[in-house]
């Protein structure tokens, strides 16, 4: 149940979730790659490929910060060559960059109709393209997609209020569903992981306002439940669509509030979306 010296490729890991995902596997001694735009610090958003790089460092595991829009295909090729280039192989992908636009058809603008699907169903399959071959050559190779739970949500009220979003978002999770079955003679394990309530991002301050965030779990709780799914044997846990503190529970973690503010109770934390 280690990473130690696994590699890990993370897109989007200069804040939020995937930062999270990457300090989990740090403190086990992985190398992880921080695959993600922000090289310089933003005005607004907090985190570099660089400081979260020097964060695993820290946390206890190797880093390579790597500028790359994953809209590009040979900036992706470039970063899995960079990954492998330095580490010897690529053992995990973890598909973290989304885009979110929580408009209605007709308040969609086409170009964020665009850069929603270029980076959330485009962007995973793309770095799920380019990192396969490498992943062919891991012990226990392993593709997680931050995406919603097919089977369960499939309901029209997740669509109708922003139907490009969703689709977006359906994509990343229709990509689990067909690559699982694809590469599962492989040994590949492709699986989804989404938070039951929502998690405390920037995101969420920039949808819901500072307030909101109290009413949050920490992005800590993602991170637990990714690391129980990527030690995972491969051959024996593929094509799931799993929610967070559902993975935790089957781990054997009966108590989460350690992941919420001491004054918020259970009840009272905000539900994510499509669960």
């Amino acid at each position: 149940m280690s990473l130690k010296n696994r590699t890990l490729f993370i897109t989007g890991a200069s804040r939020g979730i995937g930062h999270a995902i990457a300090l989990r596997a740090a403190a086990d001694g992985a190398n992880v790659v921080i695959a993600a735009k922000t090289k310089e610090p933003h005005p607004k958003l907090p985190g570099t490929i660089h400081t979260a790089a020097a964060d695993v460092e820290r946390a206890g595991g190797k880093a390579l910060a790597v500028a790359v829009d994953i809209r590009d295909e040979a900036q992706v090729e470039a970063a899995i060559a960079a990954a492998v280039a330095r580490f010897g192989g690529i053992d995990i992908l973890v598909n973290n960059a989304s885009a979110i636009g929580l408009n209605g058809t007709l308040a969609t603008p086409m170009k964020r109709f665009d850069l929603m699907h270029q980076v959330n169903t485009r962007g995973t399959f793309l770095c799920s393209q380019k990192a396969i071959p490498h992943l062919a050559k891991s012990g226990n190779p392993h593709i997680l997609n931050l995406a919603p739970p097919l089977q369960s949500t499939l309901a029209a009220k997740w669509f109708a209020p922003h139907v490009a979003y969703t689709l977006a978002k359906y994509g990343m999770s229709l990509c689990v569903l067909g690559m699982a079955e694809e590469f599962r003679a492989q040994g590949i394990a492709v699986n989804a992981l989404w938070p039951k309530t929502a998690i405390d991002t920037e995101a969420i301050r920039l949808i819901a306002g500072q307030a909101a965030r109290g009413i949050t779990r920490s992005p800590a709780i993602m991170a637990d439940a990714a690391h129980w799914v990527l030690t995972q044997p491969s051959r024996d846990c593929t094509g799931r669509f799993l929610i967070d503190e559902d993975v935790l529970r089957e781990s054997g973690v009966t108590d989460l509030s350690a992941y919420r503010d001491a004054d918020v109770r259970e009840e009272d934390l905000m539900a994510d979306f499509f669960v």
